[in-house]
């Protein structure tokens, strides 16, 4: 199709542990190696024996939400000349797990607290978090809600 382009992203997982003969003792433990980039250290969640001090899978899926939504803003911003001075997520989700030993995020809701510098484009600006969440890859690739309490002020 004219005007698809695709983009490709590599990413080399390795665990750390050594071991699994015991659920209660393993290691969850493991690296996201992502060619000339920082490592990142990662774990499971500590509801399931993971390190409470070191990023996990979900940390990094409510991340990727938020991250996107705001890139996809700003650029949006920029396109119809928004002079956005700051621009501050406190991202929740809720994951519930279905007593089968899975689960899945239910909801995810954003909180941006975006601060321009016109007041006469508040409206607009406030109005752009609905395009930038259609325009967003990572919430295009979602199965769960996404919901917005944005904040817009000078």
């Amino acid at each position: 199709m004219r005007g698809m382009k695709e983009h490709h992203y590599a990413a080399h997982l390795v665990w750390d542990g050594d071991n699994t003969t015991d659920y209660t003792t393993y290691s969850r433990s493991h690296r996201a190696v992502i060619e000339s980039k920082p490592e990142i250290r990662l774990t499971a969640d500590p509801a399931f024996r993971g390190d409470a001090d070191t990023h996990n899978p979900e940390d990094l899926f409510l991340t990727a939400i938020s991250s996107c939504h705001m890139l996809s803003y700003l650029a949006l911003c920029a396109k119809y000349r928004i002079n956005v001075l700051s621009y501050e997520d406190r991202a929740t989700g809720v994951m519930q797990e279905d007593g089968k030993g899975g689960g899945k995020f239910v909801s995810v809701t954003l909180h941006p607290v975006v601060t321009i510098s016109d007041p006469e484009q508040i409206e607009r600006a406030t109005k752009l978090h609905e395009r930038a969440h259609e325009q967003c890859f990572i919430a295009a690739s979602c199965s769960v809600p996404i919901h917005h309490q944005a904040e817009v002020r000078t």
